[in-house]
């Protein structure tokens, strides 16, 4: 009786809970450096990029902070996916030449940018080609290229014209994902209380 009931409050759980993991947002982040890109560089420059997937409202949140650099900024942009994780080169998965806004001409700077991926111009044309051809097609592959870091952030310098600093997108914990196990978590153990403290449990 007991399991019977634990599963059936399970079940319910994970019926309320299951639209929040769907609608989790997954955020990467990437430290760039010279040592990172291929070939590496001795560039002092250095770098932080934040990259957020909304995967209901299909937006893509890019921040960047970045210092130090020997050239002057040219141009910047996401690429995947390599052939290996961490490693190796790919083309640029996100809007080219760079992305809208990015500052260029300077040496330290910040970008904060929201990108609706619903949107063609979010992506390089090529990479829309190699992913289905569709928008939806390319965000999917982009995501789950990151997932398992084979897409890197890029910073390109008039030093450096094939990138002065870089770093591969590695995954953080999603709020909503962890909000959802919490949840489970709680309900069940509520649950479980309940059935040792029933009248049934105590007459067994």
């Amino acid at each position: 009786m007991k399991s019977s009931v634990l599963v059936a409050a399970m079940s319910a759980t994970m019926f309320f809970v299951t639209p929040l993991v769907h609608a989790e947002l997954i955020r990467f982040h990437a430290k760039l450096n010279g040592l990172n890109e291929v070939p590496s560089n001795a560039s002092p420059g250095i770098g932080l990029a934040e990259i957020e997937f909304d995967t209901t409202a299909h937006t893509m949140h890019v921040t960047a902070d970045f210092s130090d650099l020997l050239g002057t900024v040219t141009v910047a942009h996401i690429h995947c996916c390599t052939p290996l994780p961490l490693t190796s080169t790919a083309g640029v998965a996100t809007t080219t030449p760079t992305f809208p806004g990015f500052p260029a001409g300077i040496t330290s700077g910040s970008y904060d940018q929201l990108f609706d991926l619903t949107q063609a111009s979010s992506f390089s044309a090529a990479f829309i080609t190699a992913n289905g051809g569709t928008p939806a097609g390319a965000e999917a592959a982009l995501i789950a290229g990151s997932k398992i870091g084979r897409s890197y952030f890029n910073i390109h310098s008039n030093q450096f014209p094939g990138g002065e600093i870089r770093g591969f997108l590695v995954p953080e914990p999603t709020t909503l994902g962890l909000l959802a196990l919490g949840l489970v978590a709680g309900l069940v153990s509520r649950c479980r209380q309940r059935i040792l403290t029933s009248p049934i449990q105590r007459g067994s």
